[in-house]
């Protein structure tokens, strides 16, 4: 049980040293991978709908 609780302890004082992002580093962030997974969302449909049309077009 010792052990456990060292181990939390341990974590508790890792923390403590994380520099966390600032509101304004965390928005840019959020915006910059929601942005890329949008794009990359969009890319892959184009490009699904584009091999779909090739292969109906093979008779």
């Amino acid at each position: 049980m010792q052990r456990v609780v060292d181990f939390f302890k341990d974590v508790s004082r890792e923390m403590r040293k994380v520099s966390w992002p600032k509101r304004k580093e965390l928005t840019n962030y959020t915006v910059t991978v929601l942005a890329t997974v949008i794009f990359f969302a969009l890319f892959f449909a184009v490009i699904d709908l584009g091999i779909s049309e090739l292969i109906r077009l093979i008779p």
